[in-house]
């Protein structure tokens, strides 16, 4: 059974929910400031636990697709009473796209977001099995001992460390055998960090897809979803787009 946090408003207002993908290796709890925030300003907030993560029930992850990814957050969306905006960090930023492309979403929004592509690269050999996070530079579970969140204080580390899953190999070579969206049927919006060695605004100048841009001084790639000093700006910022790019509503 799949699960998803939800943090909702104080008031009932009439703004479409948010639902937040995470990364790979990863869980619905990377979400909480985003979620808090989001709540605050009249959004219904649902994180997901994908597959086989966080609280969902635990699976073998050895031969899941990026499709079963994109069929979780459809499941979801479906119990919407709105067309929810879909928002993703990483991995989970190309799961919401191919989501949106789908015309699931309002709006989309990619935070550092694995990019899709035109063609798939035939010569990626696609292989099945799981690895853990140690393949995206963490190798310790000790909040002091994480080069990979240099932007992040040791509160913000512990919530990256406990949100921490099994991956998909089979996902992950997908990836980079090329996700395939020739166009969105939303607006798209790319959020990207200065600190980001990972994912920076570079890598995004191939994106075929129309896309608005914000770039978040000092954020890295945790630092995006995690780093509360770079989220006074980020989420600000990402509300104030998605209030411009919604529907009036009348």
């Amino acid at each position: 059974m799949l699960t998803a946090s939800a943090v909702l408003p104080e008031t009932v207002t009439d703004l479409p929910p948010v639902i937040l993908v995470h990364g790979a290796a990863n869980s619905a709890h990377v979400w909480i400031y985003w979620q808090r925030d989001l709540a605050a300003h009249g959004y219904p907030a649902y994180a997901i636990d994908l597959r086989g993560h966080g609280r969902s029930d635990p699976i073998n992850l050895s031969h899941t697709h990026m499709q079963d990814y994109a069929a979780d957050v459809r499941a979801l969306a479906r119990q919407c009473k709105r067309v929810p905006v879909i928002m993703g960090w990483s991995m989970g930023g190309l799961v919401a796209m191919m989501v949106a492309a789908q015309g699931a979403a309002v709006a989309c929004v990619g935070l550092a977001p694995s990019t899709p592509t035109r063609r798939i690269d035939p010569s990626v050999v696609l292989r099945t099995g799981e690895f853990g996070p140690e393949e995206y530079g963490i190798k310790s579970r000790d909040p002091e001992k994480q080069p990979a969140m240099p932007d992040l204080d040791q509160e913000e580390r512990k919530v990256a460390l406990a949100s921490l899953c099994r991956e998909s190999r089979l996902a992950r070579d997908e990836r980079q055998a090329g996700i395939v969206i020739g166009s969105l049927p939303c607006p798209l919006l790319v959020m990207t960090g200065t600190r980001d060695t990972q994912w920076p605004r570079q890598r995004y100048e191939g994106l075929e897809l129309s896309a608005d841009y914000l770039e978040i001084e000092g954020a890295s790639h945790w630092g995006l979803v995690l780093n509360r000093r770079a989220l006074g700006t980020a989420i600000p910022a990402v509300l104030h787009w998605i209030a411009r790019t919604l529907p009036q509503r009348g």
